[in-house]
């Protein structure tokens, strides 16, 4: 046991992580370069397209060093802030991490996130800086970044190009030497941490463990702490991307596969415990906690017979995916559909793209929002999160949004356009730090609702895409909110409230209706689009009606033969108009989601 070394790779999208996890791969033999495929940790189409990792993937290697057979457990982390639980019960897998950062791009927001978390759990951290065969590569820069912001000594940091294999075996020399093996305590009862779970449709649900005390074999019965369910172990086996290797017993320190025969992931949620019925630990590992929704969002089908068909595939995705929490809903505008908890912004955009991709359905997606906590007069506390479920203002006290804490690092010469923009969002600037003449670090506390829209496309086109952001939660505070609606022709668009400052409600409501009138087309009769609070009209846009010239055939006589016309014109007009329905494309609900 004492030659087992447990780490994870941190870093921020784009620096080479997924690369740099291949070549430690094929340096230590695990997969032959014929089965060899880039990002081979990464299983899902979406995660080699964007070149992002979404979930956490494991593999075990073995490797020579000085005449001894070492078990390398490398735990590939997601790095987006929306899985950051995922990444904190990895990295409480692991007694190391390696730092990796660009050498042309150097330290970005959600390195420092998870360099943070790494920190918290104690563990021994190995300073990387990758892609030096790159022209614009500045070595000498990056460390100093690192020991700037970090407070990490960067004299001996390992200098690696992941795609020419530059530097690979000192890195793994510095691996075995620098991480410490496993502590361990053969006599305490058996306590593992699942660190990872997905859905086998032919095994069930599937627990990556970490085993810190004891051990577990085949046909052993388990106990998982938090909900005190019992499970035999049907199968073991080491992680490993393409031919997992069985095996009949795993000890403390060790990173293995539980076959449970489990039909549901949320039997086995990550971060709980797993000990043994027969002696079962006294405490579980601490840091456990369910997987909270951040941000919610509609999602309807646009042919409404595709309901359960939509049902159907949520029920899938979720036992890949406990994170997600969904309920019926209906709206006026758009028949049936569900309100979909996710974790951030990039969650649902991967769950709305899988749920077209992998089961072929066409989706429109309302305007994402958050929770907001309701404090009534009479003193309940309501939590909502479609705008819909507000109640009347007069049964209102208080109305309290959550905030977030928001790192961002951006070359200075954007800065001005950067804070102008966080003004405009209510942001509160709590530090600003230059790193380097030429770069800055702000730290800003902003409401979550100004975020969930559009903010990053604006903060990337804002500073030509060199800002890097990073947040995480920081609790709720008051906020003087209103609901703003939109009516189409008199009727109220429930899909289409959203929940905004009362002082950006009226230029909010301008805006809306404006890019409504590009959108919805015209009809026979004039349609009105109203943006209303309460019942006060703020806003109004008028499509005016497709004109049929009736006085064409009228030819000589008197003026009142064509009036006698128009006025008949007018009258059909108002008849159509009680009775008439306005048809809303998809567009009409996207363009919520483009307005600033």
């Amino acid at each position: 046991m004492k030659n087992i070394r447990n780490f994870s790779i941190i870093a921020h999208i784009d620096h080479g992580k997924s690369t740099l996890a291949d070549r430690i791969i094929t340096e230590c033999g695990a997969i032959s370069q014929r089965l060899m495929s880039a990002q081979v940790m990464d299983t899902m189409d979406i995660e080699k397209e964007r070149g992002i990792t979404i979930k956490a993937q494991s593999v075990r290697l073995s490797y020579e060093f000085e005449g001894q057979d070492f078990i390398l457990n490398l735990i590939d982390t997601p790095g987006h802030v929306d899985f950051s639980y995922e990444v904190s019960r990895s990295l409480a897998s692991c007694e190391g991490a390696l730092l990796v950062v660009d050498a042309s791009q150097g330290v970005e927001a959600q390195t420092i996130a998870n360099v943070y978390i790494a920190l918290e759990n104690d563990l021994e951290i190995i300073p990387v800086i990758n892609k030096i065969d790159l022209p614009s590569a500045d070595v000498e820069r990056v460390r100093h970044e690192i020991e700037h912001i970090i407070g990490i000594d960067c004299e001996d940091a390992i200098c690696v190009s992941a795609k020419t294999g530059e530097g690979i075996g000192e890195l793994l020399a510095r691996i075995i030497t620098k991480i410490p093996a496993p502590k361990i305590n053969e006599t305490a009862p058996t306590r593992a941490l699942i660190y990872d779970s997905w859905f086998d449709n032919y095994l069930g649900a599937l627990a990556l463990v970490r085993l810190y005390e004891g051990s577990i074999a085949k046909n052993d019965e388990i106990l998982i702490m938090s909900s005190g369910k019992r499970q035999f172990v049907q199968d073991l086996f080491y992680p490993h991307p393409l031919s997992p290797i069985k095996t009949s017993r795993l000890e403390s320190g060790e990173v293995g596969v539980l076959v449970l025969g489990l039909k549901n992931v949320s039997d086995v949620q990550v971060g709980d415990t797993i000990s043994l019925s027969k002696n079962k630990a006294k405490e579980p590992i601490g840091g456990f906690e369910r997987a909270k929704p951040f941000v919610f969002a509609g999602l309807y089908p646009i042919d409404t017979d595709k309901f359960e068909d939509l049902r159907e595939a949520l029920d899938k995705l979720r036992l890949n995916d406990s994170s997600i929490s969904y309920e019926p809903e209906t709206s006026l505008a758009l028949g049936f559909g569900f309100r979909v908890g996710f974790l951030g912004l990039l969650h649902m955009e991967v769950i709305k793209e899988r749920l077209e991709r992998e089961f072929g359905l066409d989706l429109i997606a309302t305007a994402p929002t958050v929770t907001y906590k309701i404090i009534q007069t009479d003193g309940k506390i309501l939590e909502i999160q479609n705008p819909s479920e507000l109640p009347p203002v007069n049964k209102i006290e208080r109305i309290e949004e959550p905030f977030v804490k928001a790192t961002i690092i951006v070359p200075s010469e954007f800065l001005g356009n950067l804070i102008t923009l966080l003004n405009h969002k209510r942001a509160l600037q709590l530090k600003m730090d230059y790193i380097t003449p030429q770069r800055v670090l702000l730290e800003y506390e902003v409401p979550l609702n100004e975020i969930v829209m559009d903010f990053y496309d604006r903060l990337k086109s804002l500073t030509k895409g060199y800002a890097s952001f990073d947040y995480e939660p920081s609790g709720y505070k008051v906020g003087d909110l209103v609901r703003l609606d939109i009516r189409v022709a008199g009727e109220n668009v429930d899909a289409l409230s959203i929940i905004v400052p009362n002082s950006k409600a009226l230029s909010k409501g301008r805006e809306l209706v404006g890019a409504m009138k590009q959108i919805v087309p015209r009809q026979l009769f004039e349609v009105a689009i109203q943006a209303s609070v309460g019942n006060k009209i703020i806003a109004r846009e008028t499509i005016k009606s497709m004109g049929k010239n009736v006085t064409a055939k009228c030819y000589g006589g008197d003026i009142t033969r064509k009036r006698k016309l128009l006025e008949k014109q007018k009258e059909g007009k108002k008849r159509m108009k009680a009775i008439g329905k306005v048809h809303l494309p998809q567009e009409a609900f996207l363009s919520v989601l483009k307005i600033d």
